[in-house]
């Protein structure tokens, strides 16, 4: 094999369009375990039903593809916000062991509430965008789509929190929660906005992934410990450390995939990842204040 060749070529830009994604993923998990203070295991779950919701509102009420678009993504954004309400916010100062169980009692839940809905059977929209040639490389479609979305989504959010109140609001109080209260800023509000942020990017990255997987009940698995690992990665709470981190894990997934088989690159990911604990616990971009 050739150093370097056509088909590996595709095989990064393939792990860049991935590393969109993930970086969609772990920008809504960060932003909650960095304000809230709380990791929510069945984040990729709330995904699957944004997912769902995009398949039952288009093929069973009829409605418009990008109508079926903006109903998933408000959709999960207000069951981010009731997560936060009736689930995170009585455990909110409970031990971080109980949090994690009541966030993981919440993924076998949905998993088990769409099984009983929807049957196991794997369901798509039925909609196949093309590849895009360029010169003898392919590209899905589908992934240039997602990934020019995510970043757009990305960079918007990045605005957000540096220009507005709110946003800075939540940057502040995910620096300091105990002195927020003293300059005028109620925690509990900031907390259901965050929430509802982290609901909508996982109610965009469904809208992303139902054009290129099919929808199952365990499609959650396929994406929420990845998105774990690339958080810790990162620091957990580090929005710019998930970035860069998402672009790594998806690269090595990708371009180990090639040189030897899919199931060999993740492993790898999983060696790299393995490696900087050891190397960097805090995480790969971690500031000492």
């Amino acid at each position: 094999m050739e150093f370097f060749d056509i088909f590996l070529l595709e095989a990064i830009l393939n792990g860049l369009l991935l590393g969109g994604l993930l970086a969609l993923l772990s920008l809504g998990l960060n932003l909650i375990f960095g304000v809230i203070d709380v990791v929510w295991i069945s984040y990729a779950e709330l995904m699957m039903v944004g997912m769902y919701a995009i398949y039952w509102s288009h093929t069973s009420l009829g409605l418009p593809l990008a109508l079926a678009f903006v109903l998933g993504i408000v959709g999960v954004a207000a069951l981010g916000t009731a997560m936060h309400w009736f689930i995170i916010r009585p455990v909110l100062s409970a031990e971080p062991i109980n949090q994690l169980l009541v966030t993981g009692g919440v993924l076998f839940f949905l998993q088990a509430l769409a099984t009983v809905i929807f049957g196991i059977d794997f369901k798509n929209l039925g909609v196949r965008l093309p590849s895009l040639m360029v010169g003898d490389i392919s590209l899905s479609m589908a992934r240039l789509i997602a990934f020019g979305v995510a970043m757009v989504a990305i960079a918007a959010t990045y605005l957000f929190l540096n220009r507005t109140f709110a946003g800075t609001a939540i940057r502040a109080i995910s620096q300091d929660r105990s002195i927020m209260p003293l300059m005028g800023v109620n925690p509990e509000r900031i907390y259901l906005i965050t929430s509802a942020m982290g609901g909508a990017l996982a109610g965009l990255a469904a809208c992303l992934l139902v054009l290129q997987y099919d929808i199952h009940p365990a499609i959650g698995l396929s994406f929420g410990p990845i998105t774990f690992l690339v958080c810790v990665m990162g620091g957990l709470g580090n929005l710019l450390g998930g970035f860069v981190a998402a672009f790594i894990f998806a690269q090595l997934i990708s371009v180990g995939g090639y040189v030897y088989a899919i199931e060999w690159g993740y492993v790898m990911a999983f060696v790299f990842f393995i490696a900087m604990m050891f190397i960097r616990p805090e995480g790969i971009l971690f500031r000492r204040r």
